[in-house]
């Protein structure tokens, strides 16, 4: 029976997005009635009119008229409206049956908003349409205000009461057999109680943010309108490519501000724009990595910017798939771990966000803020994600004290990341002055794959780039200077972070003296008072573990080049003992 409903259905279905699809041939299976629908869904929807037309509706309506044509029963249920039906006949019959031998005649009181109450009145009369062969559907949106994800010592009586309805209901084979479907409307998954979520009976179905496709039907949609004024250099199809990770209300707003202030999309305004609208929609979980330099302002590290040149070429190329699912970057700190990606960033040409702080102490609130930052990065693609800092903030697999949220995050990130789905279209870029203390789950083959490392400078001519490249990079104005004289005078080890530091506070220096630019004098006075920080211990662990993380002999300093790595560990050890480090 259920085969048969499913071909006569088939020429209908075809037309329908993948997740509308999904859920078709789940409802005409009749092997389930408790759907939850998640990720997209304040947005406006596509229903496919004629060829290459389109209307776009929210998703109440998109359920209710697209996949159900508004027959038999449709009941709409959230805290705020309380009962409401799809059209007014379903409502007058819904009233009718109620009033039927009760002398309560308020009509108010039976569209309650109550949970419990509007439950108990549902069921009464679900039950009652199952002799007629109805077909019902209970469409309950902001689902996490029913069932919020929480402990079950924290819910209310009344939150217990709708959670174990909703579970009776989707095990209830009455329901079933009689065709009552309840579809459950939610943002995120992790906002949801996890019993119900978890339940074998349950069916998940995900609408993404919109594809290029969509995009572009919905700009020419909102352009036949005469809603969408767009720069002559700007074809809509550019617009709909640029706008990856935007749904169709963010567009939509764009179109509209624009449209109010007279001002046509230009590509420039529709970069900040994206930029705005997606760090909003991501709530301050995700930052957007400008960059105004390209790998031609790094300094040294020659064998890492070769690689990432390399990468650029691929990503220009459209060749995703030969670059690596991610990258581990390690290296003491001050060796321009971070700029190096950020330069990366501009030289490739697509974006690239910083992962915020998305963890929280309140039960549920971490996950929904993680799935949230995962469904935006997929429809971003392609962009990359810099973690600063990874050892930290990604944290392992047996952290304890928050009821399992961290681990539960853990194996959700390393998850992610090792989908091959994904490769070249997120990639991932892990930065750490410690890469022993990250886990071996993350920096793994199939993972952050290419681990590149970054070193202080240690020859006259490293520490000279590295000056020259940092006097372009902060636009100095300065006395020709026998730069290598100075650094063989006043011999130290410093890191780019150091010489950066000497030559800002040389500049201040020259400006409290009135000069038009940095005088040798200044910069000679500047760096033989300067101190470098003394972390000898930790600076030099840090190189250790760098070395050893190393896939390619020519990224390892000549010092290092010749020790075994049984030596390597050795000292390693003794370090971490030092600073009393535990031993793993």
């Amino acid at each position: 029976m259920a085969e048969q409903l499913i071909l006569k259905n088939l020429p209908f279905i075809r037309v329908l997005p993948s997740w509308a699809q999904d859920l078709s041939y789940k409802y005409l299976s009749k092997t389930a009635n408790l759907y939850i629908i998640h990720g997209n869904i304040m947005d406006f929807l596509p229903h496919k009119l004629n060829e290459g037309e389109f209307n776009f509706v929210k998703i109440q309506n998109y359920i209710s008229d697209v996949l159900f044509g508004n027959r038999d029963i449709i009941v709409f249920y959230d805290r705020s409206s309380g009962i409401s039906f799809c059209t007014p006949g379903m409502k007058q019959d819904y009233l009718l049956f109620m009033e039927n031998g009760n002398s309560e005649k308020d009509d108010e009181a039976f569209l309650t908003s109550n949970p419990v109450r509007a439950f108990r009145l549902l069921e009464r009369y679900f039950y009652s349409n199952i002799p007629q062969k109805l077909r019902i559907v209970l469409i309950i949106d902001y689902a996490e205000t029913i069932i919020p994800n929480a402990e079950l010592s924290q819910y209310s009586e009344e939150d217990r009461f709708c959670l174990v309805t909703l579970n009776r209901w989707a095990h209830d084979p009455i329901f079933t057999q009689g065709d009552i479907s309840i579809i459950l409307l939610t943002e995120n998954l992790g906002d949801l109680s996890p019993r119900l979520v978890r339940a074998p009976a349950t069916i998940k179905v995900n609408i993404p943010i919109p594809d290029e496709k969509v995009r572009c039907s919905f700009l020419h949609f909102t352009e036949r309108q005469e809603k969408l004024l767009i720069d002559d250099n700007l074809k809509i199809e550019d617009m709909a490519k640029i706008t990856s990770g935007l749904n169709l209300v963010n567009l939509n707003q764009l179109a509209a501000e624009s449209y109010q202030e007279c001002r046509d999309i230009s590509l420039e305004y529709l970069r900040q724009k994206k930029k705005e609208i997606i760090e909003s929609e991501a709530v301050g979980l995700l930052e957007f990595i400008e960059s105004e330099h390209d790998l031609s302002l790094v300094s040294g590290h020659t064998f890492v910017k070769k690689r990432f040149k390399s990468a650029a070429r691929a990503i220009k190329g459209g060749r995703f798939d030969v670059l690596p699912m991610g990258y581990l970057i390690a290296g003491p700190v001050g060796t321009g771990k971070s700029f190096m990606v950020t330069a990366f960033a501009g030289e490739i040409g697509i974006p690239i966000v910083r992962f915020r702080n998305f963890r929280s102490k309140w039960q549920g609130v971490t996950e929904a803020n993680f799935e949230k930052c995962l469904n935006l990065l997929k429809a971003m693609a392609p962009v990359g994600v810099m973690i600063d800092e990874a050892d930290a903030f990604l944290g392992d697999r047996n952290q304890d004290g928050d009821s399992g949220t961290s681990n539960r995050i853990f194996a959700q990130i390393a998850s992610f990341m090792g989908n091959t789905e994904y490769r070249g279209n997120i990639i991932w870029f892990l930065i750490t002055c410690r890469p022993d203390l990250l886990p071996i789950d993350l920096k793994r083959q199939g993972r952050a794959e290419e681990h590149l490392a970054l070193f202080y400078p240690e020859t006259i001519e490293e520490k000279e780039h590295l000056f020259q490249t940092l006097v372009k990079k902060l636009n100095l104005k300065i006395q020709k200077v026998n730069i290598a004289d100075l650094f063989r005078r006043y011999r130290f080890d410093f890191s780019g972070a150091d010489l950066e530091s000497i030559l800002i506070r040389a500049k201040f220096l020259s400006a409290m003296r009135g000069h038009i630019f940095v005088t040798k004098g200044d910069l000679d006075e500047t760096i033989k008072d300067f101190i470098p920080p003394a972390y000898p211990h930790e600076i030099e662990l840090q190189n250790l573990v760098a070395v050893l993380e190393c896939t390619s002999r020519e990224m390892v300093p000549k010092r290092f080049q010749n020790m075994e790595r049984g030596k390597l560990v050795s000292e390693i050890k003794q370090l971490k003992i030092l600073l009393g480090e535990k031993i793993s």
